[in-house]
């Protein structure tokens, strides 16, 4: 919708480029497709100020300045109508067509758009076909009626006749037939295929001098003068920047919704994220939340160990998210997701576990994370199953379970675990929801991300490092390695570029974080053992010595190695025993000594009988 380019006629100028490219080329086009952006408002000069209307009225002020009459309007539902309404209008169609059928059948209606196409009379007129995506079921299987109608209509508009008329323009030009649809595809291919009568046009989202033009209307609302009042100039850029994505109708609505819960203009962007998400509350401005993630600068390091530059360069951007700073060196940045973390490095080192912290930070429930394993996504046709199958294929209705769980809750930590075993295509979807903080889903609703954490884990170059070095040196190689995956491999540099500085490399635990998380684990099975059976156990500190050594030999596995190891070596070996003894309830149960042969390991238990004071009901 920018007004700033020229038209081979020099009509029109200020107007969408869309209606100068109509104008300035119909004396050589019979009929145009227009798709996009059809059901928005776009602005236009209308004197000396600018105004808002919606496609048909836009349509209709271009044509009517080029000398045409009358619009005839047709879609399957409402049938035939004459626009505008009034007598002039209604003359000019009556002369044109005679006695019309409101109601036409497709048979009925090509010889409208014939009378129309070649009149008799030199009468200048247009023929609006609105929802012309449902004329036919299938654009690729048509009935019998429907397809001798785009026949019909293709050879129409290789025959048309122009039209001479004293007026305006002088010079013919035919009777344009518009053809509106939501996708170009929605009409059959060979309709406008080599057929140089038909001309398509796209009509696009407007950009942010659209939106800046358009808050500067809609300000007067509010009784406010941005053209004299500095705050309320600042207050409708940002209100065009947070529009982001969004319609200019959009924005009057928005607009609307502020006037009714009496928000003031400096607060439209709060209306535009309650209009974009569907939510009256947002976690990320309660009072609270501040203050959870400064204690957690505490509590986070106790349930990550080993892993202090991590831990504070993830808490660092969650500091960012909270104060809703991510990407402010940007020019637009209000649509992007609140946060992004790439968390790389070994396995077993934290990575999912720093996401459940950061979780449980925000939203209290280191459980309320949403996980995809995007080994499940390495297939290119897998994609469907985050943003839903496109019309005709089978699931469509369903939509996408990443686009539904977001549209359901938008504030959300989303978690996509081992991001490089993704297909490339579906990497451009992650791409787009990075750049616009939007995905438009497979029933072609939008789904907003910009209330969102992100997070992307991943084990590339895992395997140029090994256990004791620095982790300067461990940093460099790992970012290396996925600059190269991203860059030469996939030849996503740009995906890399949006990532920007939110790699997070994890290190290699340490022998001192590996016996706290032995301790932790080992802790973690003697409760469950209590809560699932109430036996008290304990664990001998020769044996817990042993256990410690035999878990905890290779670093290089991390803590998921350790908790591997204890499996093995304690809880196999704890179940087996256990399995023998039918201990009643508040049993005292003590491991007194482990033995190993082989791959075999035996537990010698101890217990002792409940007192009988813990017998009593």
């Amino acid at each position: 919708m920018s007004t700033d380019q020229p038209t081979l006629g020099g009509r029109l100028m200020g107007w969408p480029p869309f209606v100068r490219e109509l104008d300035a080329t119909l004396s050589v086009h019979s009929q145009y497709v227009l798709s996009g952006n059809l059901y928005d408002s776009f602005l236009f000069p209308n004197g000396g100020e600018t105004a808002l209307l919606p496609l048909r009225e836009l349509l209709w002020e271009a044509l009517q300045s080029s000398g045409v009459s009358c619009m005839l309007v047709y879609d399957v539902v409402d049938g035939l109508r004459v626009f505008p309404e009034d007598d002039d209008a209604h003359a000019a169609a009556e002369k044109l067509l005679g006695k019309w059928d409101a109601k036409p059948s497709l048979e009925g209606l090509t010889k409208y758009l014939a009378a129309l196409a070649r009149p008799t009379e030199q009468i200048r007129a247009a023929f609006l076909i609105e929802g012309a995506s449902r004329i036919g079921a299938s654009p690729t299987d048509l009935q019998p009626p429907e397809r001798d109608f785009f026949r019909f209509c293709e050879k129409l508009s290789r025959s048309a006749r122009p039209v001479r008329a004293p007026g305006v323009r002088p010079k013919p030009f035919y009777n344009p037939i518009l053809w509106l649809v939501e996708r170009p595809g929605d009409l059959p291919a060979w309709l406008a295929a080599e057929n140089d009568a038909i001309r398509e046009l796209t009509l696009p989202r407007p950009h942010l001098g659209d939106r800046q033009v358009t808050a500067r209307l809609l300000a007067r609302a509010f009784a406010a003068d941005p053209e004299t009042d500095q705050s309320a100039a600042e207050a409708c850029d940002a209100f065009a920047e947070q529009a982001d994505g969004l319609t200019l109708q959009s924005m009057i609505e928005v607009t609307r919704l502020a006037k009714e819960r009496n928000v003031d203009l400096a607060e439209l962007p709060d209306a535009v994220r309650t209009y974009k998400l569907g939510v009256l509350d947002n976690p990320w401005s309660r009072g609270h939340l501040r203050r959870r993630v400064l204690d957690g600068e505490r509590r986070v390091p106790e349930r990550v160990l080993g892993q202090p530059q991590a831990v504070t360069k993830t808490l660092d951007i969650l500091k960012r998210a909270v104060l809703g700073l991510s990407g402010a060196q940007a020019t637009k940045s209000g649509s992007r997701p609140r946060g992004v973390l790439f968390f790389a490095g070994p396995t077993g080192t934290g990575k999912t576990e720093l996401a459940k912290s950061i979780t449980e930070l925000v939203f209290g429930d280191d459980s309320a994370y949403l996980r995809f394993d995007m080994s499940e996504f390495s297939a290119e046709g897998a994609g469907d199953r985050l943003i839903g199958a496109p019309p005709g294929y089978i699931g469509h209705e369903a939509g996408g379970e990443l686009t539904n769980a977001v549209r359901e809750d938008p504030f959300r930590v989303i978690l996509f675990d081992e991001i490089e075993k993704a297909h490339p295509r579906i990497l451009d979807k992650f791409l787009q929801i990075l750049e616009d903080g939007r995905l438009t889903d497979g029933r072609g609703h939008t789904v907003h991300f910009s209330e969102s954490i992100l997070i992307f884990t991943s084990n590339l170059g895992s395997a140029t490092v090994t256990p004791g070095l620095g982790y300067a040196e461990i940093e460099h190689r790992i970012k290396s390695a996925i600059s190269d995956h991203f860059t030469s491999t996939l030849n996503r540099p740009e995906l890399l570029n949006r990532l920007g500085d939110n790699v997070i490399v994890f290190n290699f635990i340490g022998a001192e974080a590996a016996s706290k998380i032995f301790d932790l684990q080992l802790a973690n099975i003697c409760r469950r053992v209590t809560e699932e059976h109430r036996l008290s156990l304990a664990v001998k500190s020769e044996v817990m010595g042993t256990l410690r050594e035999w878990c905890t030999g290779e670093l290089d596995k991390g803590g998921r190695g350790i908790g591997m190891a204890l499996e093995s070596h304690f809880v196999n070996p704890l179940a087996r025993a256990l399995f023998e003894l039918d201990l009643p309830a508040g049993t005292r149960v003590t491991v007194r000594s482990v033995r190993r042969e082989g791959s075999i390991v035996e537990l010698e238990l101890g217990s002792t009988p409940p007192d009988d004071a813990e017998e009593e009901p």
